[in-house]
């Protein structure tokens, strides 16, 4: 259990606003903890369209989450490459990486229990061998740790931009350059605590490079190297540079040609973190990106890395 005290500095906000501007929980959350009486104003129970005065005593409490019973289930995953100390997964978009409440069960990581036995603990037990993540609807590459070691010596890899990110995306748009760079900070969007943003502050600096493939004068497909691994990072920066990617229903629009937003983790390159062997793993376009790719008319062809 977690309990926060709120100093109020300024007056005349929704009070579920007022928390959220103020916290990582999404409004949805915060209004739930008002109505089941965890967020008091004053030592008495609120609503969350209460505006908060100067003076106010708020006090919010959140409580411990449940334990979640993570089950091996025999779902199908592709499994790239495996050694004693770790494996890179193929995942299929539409597949969550770790359970969470209202995703339970089905999950990347109750596949690679099955199918992996051996995996590092270092995440907890939700989230077994778990280095990285991939949004639900982003396809690709995921380095999975089958031991502490390697898990550890990973996670300074990606922290250090040790490991070279390749990315594949459609995107909404004509681009007006060939390549190009974006930095900024990236953090919840003020508007929508559900959705993150380029941000002046109260963000994570957020490094993104592209180069255009392929373009005509309604998509552009480009080749993404991402230096650091912000929430939603790719998404965020190509809608900040006015081209959201294909089929992205969050930071863009829903489209006829994709069912979900067209961003694949083509290719890792890292230094084995126990070996030191080079490493470099490439999954081939998903049916669904391929076939996207030719109702745009856009052609991935042969690109230099």
């Amino acid at each position: 259990m977690e309990k926060i005290i709120f100093e109020i500095s300024e007056e005349g906000k929704r009070l579920d606003l007022y928390i959220a501007e103020r916290t990582e929980l999404t409004r949805t959350r915060i209004q739930q903890l008002i109505k089941d009486g965890n967020i008091n104003v004053n030592n008495k129970k609120s609503k969350p369209s209460y505006k908060v005065e100067k003076n106010d005593f708020i006090e919010m409490i959140i409580p411990d989450e449940k334990e979640i019973d993570l089950v091996p289930e025999n779902i199908n995953i592709k499994i790239l490459y495996e050694d004693s100390d770790i494996a890179v997964i193929d995942k299929e978009a539409g597949i969550v990486v770790h359970p969470s409440h209202g995703h339970e069960s089905g999950t990347l990581v109750n596949a690679v229990m099955y199918h992996i036995k051996d995996l590092s603990g270092i995440n907890g037990e939700i989230r077994p061998g778990i280095v990285h993540r991939l949004d639900k609807d982003t396809s690709g590459l995921l380095i999975i740790a089958k031991n502490d070691t390697a898990h550890l010596r990973l996670s300074e890899m990606f922290g250090s931009s040790g490991i070279r990110k390749t990315y594949i995306a459609i995107l909404k748009g004509k681009i007006n350059k060939e390549s190009g760079k974006l930095e900024t900070l990236i953090g919840r969007d003020p508007k929508d605590r559900k959705k993150m943003a380029v941000v002046k502050t109260n963000g994570k600096t957020a490094i993104t490079y592209f180069q255009v493939l392929d373009k005509n004068e309604k998509f552009s497909l480009v080749k993404v190297n991402i230096q650091t691994g912000r929430t939603h990072q790719i998404r965020v920066h190509m809608k900040y540079l006015g081209y959201p990617v294909l089929g992205d229903s969050v930071y863009g629009r829903d489209n006829k040609i994709a069912g979900r937003q067209m961003l694949h983790a083509y290719k890792l390159e890292f230094l084995h973190p126990v070996t030191q062997k080079a490493m470099k793993i490439i999954s081939e376009l998903p049916q669904d990106f391929e076939k996207a790719l030719k109702e745009t008319g856009l052609e991935m062809g042969n690109f230099e890395e």
